[in-house]
């Protein structure tokens, strides 16, 4: 069974592009347009890793995070945290990040990160 990951990203085009290499590399994909909707998400089913922007209305993705760390009943993830400026690295590693990815993303290099810590792309990045 593929690995599933969750996208967390109140940009349309972005969602959609990381959806699908994710997807063509055999990952189980879902995607949040908010926090909110992700915690749902996270409460009905825990994906594998998480992979969220740090700027996005309601709640940030720091503050998303730090509220699903703070739940005991959600298990612990890898996180993976998307910016456009390299700020806040030791509020991510705080929360447990295992990675950041600057904007523009570059797939190949997102890909390798998120192959480093979950399993179960069908296809394995050499």
């Amino acid at each position: 069974m593929p690995a599933s990951i969750l996208i967390v990203d109140d940009d349309e085009s972005l969602r959609e592009l990381l959806q699908l290499h994710l997807s063509a590399a055999g990952y189980e994909v879902h995607v949040a347009a908010d926090a909110i909707a992700a915690g749902y998400m996270v409460l009905r089913s825990p994906p594998d890793l998480i992979i969220t922007d740090v700027n996005m209305p309601h709640m940030d993705g720091f503050e998303f995070i730090a509220a699903l760390r703070a739940d005991k009943t959600v298990p612990k993830m890898p996180v993976i945290f998307l910016t456009s400026v390299e700020d806040g690295d030791h509020r991510g590693k705080a929360l447990g990040a295992v990675g950041y990815v600057t904007k523009p993303v570059r797939a190949d290099w997102l890909l390798q990160l998120v192959a480093k810590h979950v399993p179960g792309g069908a296809h394995p990045i050499g």
